[in-house]
């Protein structure tokens, strides 16, 4: 694959883009760093990504399971969005 940084290709995942300012863009929204921490990750908010929290729901870690998993960004790698645990 492609040897970019772990962040960068989570970002990438996430349809974001690494932008080099500290600042996102409309109608980017900041979702973490970039290229061991050069660049700022923006996530396109007018796309189904949002934020799991926007949505109402609470991120948890791969090994809690959900009762009802839903769409939404976690900023960290691996973990779930649910709205019942």
């Amino acid at each position: 694959g492609l040897s970019l940084p772990k962040d960068t290709l989570r970002c990438v995942g996430y349809h974001g883009f690494c932008f080099h300012s500290k600042s996102c863009p409309e109608p980017f929204a900041a979702f973490g760093t970039c290229s061991r921490r050069q660049k700022t990750c923006c996530i396109d908010t007018t796309s189904n990504f949002h934020t799991c929290q926007d949505e109402g729901g609470h991120c948890v870690p791969p090994q809690i399971k959900c009762l009802q998993e839903q769409v939404g960004l976690c900023p960290r790698r691996g973990w779930k969005c649910c709205t019942e645990v």
